[in-house]
């Protein structure tokens, strides 16, 4: 049987250095004794926008899992500042909020082992975005894609689209974070990032360190409508994503209705066989086998008879965060609280370096 592949599926970050062409390979998991890593201060955050999916999990969630392991600061934030810039209604933002930190929490996100804050509580990241916009030009704005993007589908676009790459520089650089775990398509606004802490630097003297990008080795999760397209929670077909609250039924329907082709064979040719490859990466990704173990277990099958060793190797590993994001959204007093205590920790990162900025920037 012929399996066409370039690479291995492997849980791996490289830096990104954006003055480097070489990328150094680190992989995943528990730090050892024998690794020698710069110490690091780790940030990402994520919006509010209602239930992740499984590309969600594989593409970014694994990987902040993992890097509880890794380093001894990490911060993850609930970014709600970012997510009115789009028109929101104030109680599904509320009920988005804990539903978000629900489904962090259920995936594995530890707050004895990161810090797992909302971002609008600690308001220190909206006086240093203001500082930050303040040596932000227009024209430097106007290249990101994501505000051509999304003020073309909107035909305008308001004030905080336009500037919020800069509050994401402030959230970054506020905790003195040296790296960030982000997808491809935000590489561009961490060089916003970068840019903007070598403006600061040489105009007040040195202070905030360069972020670098930790970018997921983990292939990204297509539609199981449209295998051309990213899985994504905003798809019109119902039966297009696989979100982590779907029961086991759900799961199986969307599999077996998945697109694949008209042979019967099971091969991971991404190029010719977008559909079924989808399902071969999606079954190494949630069973930690290799694409070629998965292919080589499934000789003799047929697509169809494929389809439900897929599902269920989906349903065992998601079915256990269904039920923890259930059992955590039953008590909302418990998310509120390890919130409130996420932003105190967050804030008592944040305070000192505000005092520096204020200082530097002649506030007083």
């Amino acid at each position: 049987m012929a399996l066409s592949m370039r690479c291995n599926v492997k849980s791996v970050f490289r830096f990104v250095h954006k003055s480097n062409s070489h990328r150094r390979l680190f992989k995943a998991g528990k730090a050892t004794g024998t690794t020698s890593l710069p110490k690091a201060q780790v940030f990402s955050g994520i919006q509010p926008t209602g239930v992740l999916h499984l590309g969600n999990y594989l593409g970014a969630l694994e990987s902040w899992v993992a890097l509880q392991d890794k380093y001894s600061t990490v911060m993850y934030s609930i970014v709600d500042l970012h997510s009115i810039t789009q028109p929101q209604d104030p109680q599904i933002l509320r009920e988005n909020i804990l539903d978000m930190a629900a489904s962090l929490l259920a995936c594995g996100i530890d707050p004895t082992r990161s810090i797992l804050f909302q971002q609008s509580q600690v308001s220190e990241h909206a006086e240093l975005s203001w500082i930050l916009g303040c040596l932000t030009s227009m024209p430097r704005l106007r290249h990101l894609p994501q505000w051509k993007m999304k003020s073309k589908q909107k035909n305008e676009g308001s004030v905080g689209l336009y500037t919020y790459p800069v509050l994401q520089a402030a959230d970054i650089l506020l905790y003195k974070s040296t790296h960030v775990p982000v997808g491809e398509d935000q590489i561009q606004h961490l060089e916003l990032a970068q840019d903007l802490a070598r403006i600061f630097n040489n105009q007040y003297g040195e202070f905030f360190p360069e972020p670098r990008a930790l970018l997921s080795g983990t292939r990204k999760v297509k539609s199981l409508r449209d295998p051309s397209s990213k899985m994504s929670k905003s798809d019109p077909q119902k039966l297009a994503t696989v979100f982590l609250t779907d029961t086991p039924d759900d799961i199986v329907l969307k599999i077996r209705r998945a697109v694949t082709d008209f042979t019967s064979e099971v091969t991971y040719e991404p190029e010719s066989r977008p559909g079924v490859s989808n399902l071969v990466s999606m079954h190494a990704a949630v069973s930690g086998q290799s694409l070629e173990e998965v292919v080589r277990l499934a000789e003799g099958m047929d697509t169809g008879q494929y389809k439900n060793v897929v599902a269920e190797a989906i349903v065992q590993k998601l079915q256990p965060i269904r039920l923890e994001i259930q059992r955590l959204r039953a008590d909302r007093g418990h998310l509120e609280s390890l919130l409130a205590k996420g932003a105190e920790k967050a804030h008592s990162l944040a305070a000192p370096v505000m005092t520096e900025v204020r200082k530097l920037v002649g506030f007083y």
